[in-house]
């Protein structure tokens, strides 16, 4: 199925199950056939009617330029149409990003969740990725140098040891060639990121309970990330989950989007 986006822009969506509606936000690299979404998916939809999309530029999503993170909302927006009520709403990583400037600018949620915005700089004296990444990265995209921008992202934004990025090359070729798929949409997430600081204006205009999830193995950084998150959104709560990292078990998220939706 697609949704029309305001600029025209057809964004894929599946909806599956039943229930009320629950929107999933995919960050990097992920679409519904790559990526927590398929996985996910199957776990909620006995208690939700669960629409899944590709965000633009990415799988069956037409794209539309210049990029802005308006048109992505306004993508989000057009899924939040099509589902006729006020949805549910789960944000993973640059997707939870995503998520928090769009209900911060008015895109309307019954509940939503967070996990891991990677808000990385929460002082002065933390490292933040390189300021040119954007532009590094589409640069990549105009050479089609794909494999290069998913090596790039993965160490130098998202901060993954080269060696690891290295082995996940290597013996997950399938998976990378799904990312090099989509590798043209890096900058976009680092669009949405700004300079790694928690958006605080947009964050405390969210008035809709929230719940903000970590992993308690995740990075000190990202830790201090999703504090942070809490503090600024009102109407919110944080939980950070025992043995869980930013590779977080999808059966341990979904049980916990389960309660908090159905409280």
């Amino acid at each position: 199925m697609k949704a029309i986006s305001k600029d025209g822009t057809q964004i894929a969506y599946d909806k599956t199950g039943k229930g009320p509606a629950l929107i999933l936000v995919d960050g990097a690299f992920c679409y519904r056939q790559n990526g927590v979404t398929p996985r996910i998916v199957q776990l909620l939809c006995d208690n939700f009617t669960v629409y899944s999309y590709d965000r633009r530029g990415r799988g069956e999503s037409t794209d539309t330029k210049p990029y802005s993170v308006e048109r992505e909302i306004e993508d989000l927006d057009a899924i939040i149409e099509v589902t006729n009520e006020t949805p549910f709403m789960c944000g993973i990583s640059s997707g939870a990003c995503l998520l928090i400037q769009a209900a911060g600018k008015g895109s309307k949620a019954k509940k939503i969740v967070l996990f891991e915005p990677p808000y990385v700089v929460a002082s002065e004296t933390d490292q933040a990725p390189p300021k040119d990444a954007k532009t590094v990265l589409e640069n990549f995209s105009q050479q089609e140098q794909r494999s290069k921008a998913v090596y790039y992202f993965m160490a130098k934004v998202m901060g993954m040891p080269a060696i690891i990025v290295f082995l996940f090359k290597l013996f997950g070729r399938s998976a990378w060639k799904k990312n090099e798929s989509v590798a043209h949409t890096l900058s976009y997430d680092v669009e949405i990121m700004g300079n790694y600081y928690v958006p605080v204006e947009l964050s405390s205009k969210i008035t809709c309970p929230t719940l903000i999830v970590g992993g308690e193995k995740s990075p000190k950084k990202l830790i201090n990330a999703v504090k942070k998150v809490e503090k600024n959104i009102p109407n919110s709560e944080l939980k950070l989950l025992k043995g869980q990292s930013h590779n977080i078990s999808m059966k341990i998220l979904a049980a916990e989007l389960i309660t908090f939706f159905s409280s």
